[in-house]
């Protein structure tokens, strides 16, 4: 049976509160700012209205009763000031991290970035090192500490993709390119996802990022290399068919095979009119 959306919930939550990037470590960060600010409002309004509650209970006779009262200027100005305070400065914290957090932004690094290939397809994510010469199914290798540059795609419809524990999701459109900037902080295993619904196999749409040390990551290149399934046009074609895949490793025969992607996800349809 496959698994609904509503039970993948947990684990982007538990995925969104673990992070091991620095991407994800900033959006954390926002979260609990963001937490604490709306408690100072949320924990003295529920205070109030429990001492409100008690202190005009029916057995209080100190309580002064004013049926006729109506409006107090004073009143409405707290009324409507804090919570416009705190609207406020929510939204310059995310204004602020909005810029800060920009997804195509570098992320500072000494060494230069990794750059990967990302395509949605319909129902997994083929992943492409058009400098390692490799390519991959549901299984993408980094080497751990190292700046990614994921240059993103979809060979069908919108898709969004989403490693919570690394942070920043970010949609996958025919025909465009988005460009998103992680890093993972140390070696792990962590799950990534689509996170837009696509379709029957939408569920199945999950992938793994593996993080691994530079020399590890150059074996895994250099065994694919040598002993991947080869990845060209036609196998592409094959891939690209709607169904879901196991992890898989390829050798890239076609370097330039995201620009063909893109290439023909702009093509006009040839039942369109001239």
């Amino acid at each position: 049976m496959k698994e609904s959306v509503f039970t993948m919930a947990p684990d982007l939550v538990s995925g969104v509160l673990d992070p091991r990037g620095p991407v994800a470590a900033d959006e954390y960060q926002l979260l609990q700012n963001a937490t604490v600010v709306m408690l100072a409002l949320i924990v003295p309004i529920i205070v109030l209205t429990l001492a409100f509650a008690w202190w005009f209970r029916a057995g209080n006779r100190r309580a002064k009763r004013r049926p006729d009262w109506s409006y107090s200027g004073a009143l409405e100005v707290v009324n409507w000031m804090v919570p416009l305070m705190i609207i406020l400065f929510l939204g310059g914290m995310g204004w602020v991290a909005s810029h800060a957090l920009d997804p195509a932004k570098p992320l500072p690094s000494a060494a230069p970035p990794l750059k990967i290939q990302v395509v949605s397809l319909d129902w997994k994510w083929l992943f492409i090192y058009p400098d390692g010469g490799v390519a991959a199914v549901n299984h993408l290798v980094v080497p751990a500490g190292r700046v990614l540059q994921l240059q993103l795609t979809s060979g069908t419809v919108m898709n969004s993709f989403f490693v919570p524990q690394l942070g920043s999701q970010i949609y996958t459109m025919a025909g465009m390119t988005t460009t998103l900037h992680l890093q993972a902080d140390r070696p792990g295993t962590f799950p990534g996802r689509s996170v837009q619904f696509s379709g029957d196999g939408f569920s199945d749409m999950r992938f793994e990022v593996d993080a691994v040390t530079p020399a590890e990551y150059d074996a895994w290149l250099a065994r694919t290399r040598a002993g991947g399934t080869h990845l060209d046009a036609s196998a592409y074609a094959a891939l690209s068919r709607p169904g879901t895949s196991d992890p898989r490793a390829y050798r890239l025969d076609e370097p330039r095979l995201f620009q063909h992607i893109l290439a023909a996800s702009m093509a006009p349809s040839s039942s369109s009119s001239h």
